[in-house]
């Protein structure tokens, strides 16, 4: 089995402003501690140290498991053949409900444990073959590696080889949704998610704007829209060692990324979104190896609050090689809201908004001049309250992105 490439981590984040932070809230799926790659226990860290905190689920510790639809426990036989199987690479962090959900490898099992739960046993619920099924369980490129929980409040998964892009609700009733093959972005220049030796494996967090990270066991970085599931290179992480692998990450209370690997005991690193320059954390190693991470931080946040409750139009500077474009303010009051067209080409562009159906109910066309150029777009009649799509298309054809806006 190629650990380096299968061992996966995930960032998770919620939906709402994170005036607090939870860098300190941190789980992750570590090794039992002994030179070993048995990634079956969850661990709270604390992302500013690296260091484990307190166990939450260790192996062989006392759970029970329940069917992810009725609710009911399964029987002795049926929770003895999924257990044997539960290895994990991704998991992802709903602060919302206080649970975490994990995918286990070769299974195609979502799980999820509520952590506020006081009972003697673990209570972990599984929905059984809610990814894809695994016609071959040696088979690596249908194995759910990356998982967050994006800024809709929505579970995101993806396979190794990005042929699925799954999303899926974190209520009480959750529910899976396959949204398709994720495609590469024409500004990619030949480095491609789908990539065994450069793409696969890693880790997923996502940013305050809607948009996905993943994170490659290789050091890539790749923005994706779940929207349109085109992924965009950003560029590579430097300043780790050689034999390094990027197999968990997660955002901290200062809105960088914190990666960890899954072979080795070298410790955690910090990496700097706009350069993606990782610098050692000082004291983070630990007897563990970890292949996920899992907390409720958002990129962007900061940013994206202070463009919500100022309508500031600096918008942060994110190096990639897609343009990135943003609406704002979101949730939009009195159906007015900004378009950033930061790092666009010149040229004419439509912006429509659709509803979540895809029904028209406007369109404007613009003119942008300057690569930082904002349009302000004033819907009417009012927009309804609910959930809308605005599209950006150019002419070009490549420069374009979807964003959902809430309106209250």
């Amino acid at each position: 089995m190629n650990y380096r490439i299968l061992l996966s981590a995930l960032f998770a984040v919620p939906f709402f402003s994170a005036n607090a932070q939870y860098a300190a809230k941190t789980y992750a799926i570590t090794s039992n501690g002994n030179a070993d790659y048995f990634w079956k226990n969850i661990r709270q860290v604390n992302l500013n140290t690296g260091l484990v905190t307190k166990d939450i689920l260790v192996n062989g510790s006392s759970s029970k498991f329940l069917d992810g639809t009725s609710k009911q426990e399964l029987s002795s036989a049926d929770a003895e053949k999924i257990s044997s199987n539960d290895f994990v690479a991704a998991s992802a962090y709903d602060v919302r409900t206080n649970t975490l959900f994990y995918s286990t490898m070769h299974t195609g099992q979502l799980r999820w444990i509520n952590l506020g739960d006081k009972s003697a046993s673990r209570q972990i619920f599984a929905k059984q073959q809610q990814f894809a099924t695994l016609p071959n369980p040696a088979d690596e490129s249908l194995n759910i590696t990356r998982m967050c929980i994006g800024a809709d409040g929505n579970g995101y998964a993806m396979t190794n080889d990005a042929t699925h892009l799954y999303q899926f609700t974190t209520g009480n009733k959750v529910t899976v949704t396959d949204l398709g093959n994720v495609v590469d972005a024409e500004t990619n220049g030949g480095i491609s998610i789908k990539n065994k030796c450069s793409s696969w494996g890693g880790d997923m967090v996502a940013d305050a704007f809607g948009k996905l990270y993943i994170i490659t066991a290789s050091h890539n970085v790749f923005i994706l829209d779940p929207n349109t599931r085109i992924a965009s290179f950003k560029g590579t992480i430097t300043g780790l060692p050689g034999t390094y692998t990027t197999n968990a990450a997660a955002v901290d209370d200062d809105g960088d990324i914190v990666v960890s690997s899954s072979i080795g005991k070298d410790g955690s690193y910090k990496v700097k979104l706009d350069n993606l320059a990782a610098t050692k954390i000082a004291g983070s190693e630990n007897s563990y190896s970890i292949s996920d991470l899992a907390n409720g931080n958002l990129l962007l946040q900061k940013q994206a609050d202070a463009l919500r409750n100022t309508g500031a139009v600096n918008l942060p500077v994110v190096l990639t090689s897609a343009p990135n474009g943003h609406v704002y303010p979101n949730p939009v009051s009195n159906s007015k809201f900004n378009v950033s067209f930061n790092g666009f080409k010149t040229g004419k562009y439509l912006i429509n908004v659709t509803d979540l159906s895809g029904k028209a109910i406007m369109s404007k066309s613009v003119n942008i001049g300057t690569k930082d150029q904002v349009e302000q777009v004033n819907v009417t009649p009012k927009l309804a309250v609910g959930m809308y799509l605005i599209k950006v298309s150019g002419a070009d054809k490549t420069s374009s992105f979807t964003e959902r806006i809430i309106v209250n």
